[in-house]
C-alpha cells in the first residue's frame, strides 16, 4: 500500500506550542523525568482553579445540556456576552451578532474559512499567536507578517503594517493584550490601526482573550469600541480570564459596519450551522462568569500571585548575561531576546531541544511564533514562585554552558 500523505493544505502549517519538542518532553516524562513546562498557558496545571460558582453552574445544568442548542449558542450565554460588549463600549451589538464556539480557537479558524479565497492576504503580527498564521494558511490565504517593535514596547509598527498592504489584503489581525509579548496597546495606537483599516477597507480581527489579565493598574480598550464604520470581529472566552481552558467556551462578536458584510455573515452562519453547535455544558458557565465576582483581579493586583510571578520572572531573566526582556503589562507571557553577539544561534528549535535534554525545562522558540530571527523564546510565568525560580535558574545555567561551548570573548565564561 502506498504511503498515505497529509493534505497539501497542511504543508505550511506550524503550531510549535504543541509541536515536536513537547512530544519529546512527553517521551521523557514516560521515562521518569520531571519536566518543568513553561511552554503553554494551561492554568489548571499550575493550580489556578476556575471560579467555584462557574464550576457549580456547569454541574447544576448538566441535565439540561444533553441536546443541541442554537448553532450560534445558548441564548443566555450570548445575552451575557452582549452585556459585556456594552461594558466595553462596543456599540450596537445584538444577541444575533454573537457566536459561541469551542474556544475562541474554533471561531478564529471559522472566521478565516468564511472570508478567504486562495491568495487573499491577511496582516498578522510578528511575533504572533501561531494559530492566526495557521488559520489564514489553512483557509488558502497568505499571512503577511507586520513587525511588532521590541524597542517600542512591542507595539505594532504602523509604517510596516501600511507597507505590507496590497490589493489582495482583506484584514488586519490585532492581538491585544498580546501573546507572546505581554504588550498592551495604547488608545492612540489602536486608533491608528482603525484609521488604516478604514483607509483601505479592511476588516479588523481583534483577539482579546487576555483583556482582564492586566498588571500595574493598566486598563484595556477594545479596538471595536473606537469606530462604527469599520467591520470588527472580536474574540474572547473563558480560558484565561476565568482559568477554564478545558471548558472550551469562547465567543466571537461581529460589530461595526455590518451592512457591506451581509454575504460574509451568511458564510459565518453557514459554518456555525455545519458544526451544529458548540459544547453545551460550558455555555452555562458564561453568564455566571461574566456577571460574577472577577477573581482574576485578585491574581493580577500588586501582591497577587500572577503579579508576583511576573515580577520574579522579569527580574531573573533580566539578570542573565546577554538576555533582555520587555516587562509585560498583560497576559501570561514574556518574550526574552538572546543577544546574537553572545548567543550566535542558528536554529532556535535545536536550542530549545538542548535545553529540554540538559535541564528538563520546556520552552517554545521564538520562530514558533513566526518571529523572523532565531533570537527569542517565550516564557510562561504560571508556575509557583519556587518552581519558577528553579526553572529560570536552570535556563540560566544552560545558557552559561551554551556560551562556553559556542562563544568567545568576555561573555564566554560569565
Amino acid at each position: 500500500m502506498e504511503a498515505i500523505l497529509k493534505s497539501n493544505k497542511l504543508l505550511n502549517i506550524c503550531y510549535e506550542i504543541r509541536g515536536p519538542i513537547p512530544e519529546r518532553a512527553r517521551q521523557m516524562e514516560e521515562d521518569g523525568h520531571r519536566i518543568i513546562k513553561l511552554n503553554i498557558g494551561n492554568l489548571a496545571n499550575f493550580g489556578f482553579d476556575a471560579p467555584e460558582e462557574v464550576v457549580q453552574d456547569v454541574i447544576r445544568n448538566l441535565s439540561n445540556a444533553a441536546g443541541y442548542v442554537d448553532s450560534k449558542g445558548l441564548f443566555q450565554a450570548r445575552k451575557a456576552v452582549m452585556h459585556y460588549t456594552q461594558q466595553k463600549n462596543i456599540k450596537d451589538v445584538t444577541v444575533d451578532d454573537i457566536y459561541i464556539g469551542n474556544g475562541a480557537s474554533e471561531l478564529i479558524v471559522l472566521s478565516m474559512q468564511a472570508l478567504l479565497n486562495n491568495g487573499d492576504e491577511v496582516l498578522v503580527p510578528a511575533p504572533d499567536y501561531p494559530l492566526w498564521t495557521a488559520a489564514v494558511s489553512l483557509a488558502g490565504g497568505k499571512p503577511r507578517h507586520y513587525l511588532c517593535d521590541e524597542q517600542n514596547h512591542w507595539y505594532p509598527s504602523i509604517e510596516d503594517m501600511r507597507a505590507k498592504i496590497t490589493d489582495k489584503t482583506r484584514a488586519i489581525v490585532v492581538i491585544n493584550p498580546n501573546n507572546p509579548t505581554g504588550a498592551l496597546y495604547p488608545d492612540e495606537l489602536l486608533q491608528q490601526i482603525v484609521d488604516l483599516a478604514r483607509e483601505f477597507g479592511l476588516i479588523i480581527y481583534a483577539d482579546e482573550i487576555y483583556d482582564k489579565v492586566l498588571y500595574d493598574g493598566v486598563t484595556h480598550t477594545s479596538i471595536a469600541s473606537m469606530a462604527d464604520d469599520v467591520l470588527f470581529l472580536t474574540f474572547n472566552g473563558l480560558s484565561k480570564n476565568y482559568r477554564a481552558c478545558g471548558y472550551r467556551a469562547g465567543w466571537m462578536i461581529v460589530s461595526g459596519d455590518k451592512k457591506p458584510a451581509k454575504d460574509y455573515i451568511e458564510g459565518l452562519n453557514m459554518l456555525a450551522t455545519m458544526r451544529l453547535c458548540a459544547n453545551v455544558p460550558a455555555q452555562y458557565a458564561i453568564q455566571t462568569a461574566l456577571g460574577g465576582y472577577q477573581s482574576i483581579d485578585d491574581l493580577v493586583r500588586e501582591g497577587g500571585r500572577l503579579a508576583k510571578q511576573r515580577d520574579l520572572a522579569y527580574e531573573m531573566l533580566s539578570q542573565i548575561p546577554g538576555v533582555s526582556v520587555v516587562k509585560p503589562k498583560a497576559a501570561l507571557y514574556m518574550f526574552p531576546r538572546l543577544d546574537p553577539a553572545i548567543y550566535p544561534v542558528s536554529d532556535d528549535q535545536q536550542l530549545m531541544l538542548e535545553l529540554l535534554t540538559e535541564e528538563k525545562v520546556l520552552l517554545v522558540q521564538g520562530t514558533g511564533f513566526n518571529w523572523h530571527q532565531p533570537d527569542h523564546f517565550r516564557v510562561v510565568f504560571l508556575p509557583n514562585l519556587d518552581d519558577l525560580t528553579e526553572a529560570i535558574n536552570r535556563v540560566a545555567r544552560f545558557l552559561q554552558n551554551w556560551r562556553k561551548r559556542h562563544s568567545t570573548g568576555e561573555f564566554a565564561t560569565k
